[in-house]
């Protein structure tokens, strides 16, 4: 078979209905558009969201919160990935990136206490939850801030 050879399989492809072409068409004339009328018209119909006047959906509910613009974006990591290093390894951002474990720094990392850590590992990132640094210095590791 050569790829000249290639065919749709038979009725997997639909020619496009061609609107107003005759009556025989079924949808000649008015091209299923109906007599007059806002939607008969060219460029007619309603823009999103339009409800008729009566007051629509976005405008009946409350706005509600802002955005904090001052926002951290941090990124989280739980304890029992960074089991990936060997032991005495030293743990960085710039490490959790190339072994993929974060996909970016953003404004920080902080490693969360969930799971167990199995190895002696010095652990350098922007910050710790509690039960994180009880978990390093008890598997004989250390956590320092930077």
């Amino acid at each position: 078979m050569n790829l000249s050879e290639l065919r749709p399989a038979p009725g997997a492809r639909k020619k496009p209905t061609r609107k107003g072409q005759g009556i025989g068409s079924g949808l000649g004339k008015t091209a299923g558009k109906g007599h007059k009328g806002q939607n008969a018209r060219s460029g007619g119909g309603v823009r999103p969201g339009f409800e008729g006047g009566q007051m629509p959906l976005q405008r009946r509910f409350p706005k509600r919160g802002f955005t904090n613009i001052f926002k951290k974006q941090i990124t989280a990591i739980n304890l029992d990935e960074l089991n990936v290093f060997e032991a005495g390894t030293e743990v960085t951002p710039e490490l959790l990136l190339e072994a993929g474990l974060i996909k970016k720094v953003g404004d920080g990392v902080k490693i969360l206490g969930d799971g167990i850590l199995e190895k002696a590992l010095t652990v350098k990132v922007h910050a710790f939850s509690k039960s994180a640094v009880e978990k390093i210095t008890a598997a004989g590791g250390k956590a320092e801030v930077i």
